[in-house]
């Protein structure tokens, strides 16, 4: 991992799920509890189950309902927000990403979240992980009404932050993001190299990754 121009990064914008915290969670939930709990709410076997969600996860994966609870609760007749509750023990800080925060806040560098979470889901976390003291802003796609893959997401977050591109650094463990934050114009960019700590590095193609939030901070 290179050392960061910190010298020119004036504002650090950093994903929530996969990138701070471990993706896990988020796995586990959409890919194993929800699936099996579907099955049992609806009467049917988890294999039936998985044969109705699959294509409506593919359906609506990278547009804005795929991270929208309401959206799911009313498509799949149950309370997403409910079942999430019941798996939140497995809500984790990725290692040494507080250490990260406390860092970057000390040095003085604006410190922005924009996460493609509902609110709700986003809100769970907090009551979970104290991640936003070290947050000026905790932004989430919904409140703009386009997902971060999306150029809109990029015009709606300049409107509103004033931000410069040239000296911001943004973090994510998605390619298509890291792929529209380049496209607007975003200098300083990484991805994630293990967002899921129970499915080990992933490839991350074009972009420099994150293996240890230490590493990040030499010459902060």
């Amino acid at each position: 991992m290179p050392s960061l121009p910190w010298s020119d990064i004036d504002t650090v914008l950093l994903d929530m799920d996969g990138t701070l915290l471990d993706l896990h969670f988020d796995n586990h939930f959409w890919l194993e509890h929800l699936p099996q709990r579907y099955a049992e709410l609806h009467g049917v076997s988890r294999a039936m189950a998985d044969m109705e969600l699959q294509p409506l996860f593919e359906r609506h994966a990278g547009q804005l309902q795929w991270y929208c609870l309401d959206f799911w609760s009313a498509e799949l007749k149950l309370s997403v927000r409910e079942l999430k509750l019941e798996t939140a023990h497995l809500i984790a800080l990725r290692p040494d990403a507080d250490t990260f925060l406390q860092a970057i806040k000390k040095a003085g560098k604006r410190v922005i979240m924009i996460t493609n979470a509902h609110r709700d889901s986003l809100s769970l976390k907090l009551e979970r992980i104290e991640l936003a003291p070290y947050f000026e802003r905790l932004i989430s796609s919904h409140d703009y009404g386009y997902p971060k893959e999306n150029p809109q997401f990029w015009d709606a977050l300049q409107a509103d932050i004033d931000f410069d591109p040239a000296r911001s650094l943004f973090i994510d463990d998605t390619l298509p993001i890291l792929r529209s934050a380049r496209e607007f114009g975003v200098t300083h960019l990484l991805a994630v190299k293990e967002p899921d700590s129970r499915k080990g590095p992933k490839d991350t193609a074009e972009f420099a990754a994150v293996e240890d939030y230490r590493d990040l901070i030499r010459g902060l």
